[in-house]
């Protein structure tokens, strides 16, 4: 429940470059209080896919980063990347297993 906790208080506070704030708020709740836990994830991948410039990709990578802050070989973009994406959100809570798909993309992260 705490991603999803953390999904809906920021309802309030978010803005957008793409969308005015009258059509961000038709987009909420951007959880479905109802969904399971893969829909909630679910829900979430598809509301930033949705409304940023990000790649399925990034946004996977934003949303179940890998272990990167003691990582002294890591690409130094790739842990930007990932240091920014820090301040925008938390990595989500389960389930374990993530597959995902978007016509163009096709990927996996085992968390």
């Amino acid at each position: 429940r705490g991603n999803r906790n953390w999904m809906r208080a920021r309802e309030g506070v978010m803005a957008s470059k793409f969308f005015t704030q009258e059509h961000l708020e038709d987009l909420y709740p951007i959880i479905d209080p109802h969904s399971s836990d893969s829909g909630s994830v679910d829900n979430a991948m598809e509301f930033l896919l949705r409304t940023t410039n990000k790649s399925l990709p990034e946004i996977m990578m934003m949303m179940v980063p890998e272990a990167w802050e003691n990582q002294p070989n890591m690409d130094p973009l790739k842990r930007d990347f990932y240091n920014w994406s820090s301040f925008l959100m938390e990595p989500w809570d389960g389930p374990a297993l993530f597959a995902f798909s978007d016509g163009r993309y096709v990927g996996s992260i085992l968390d």
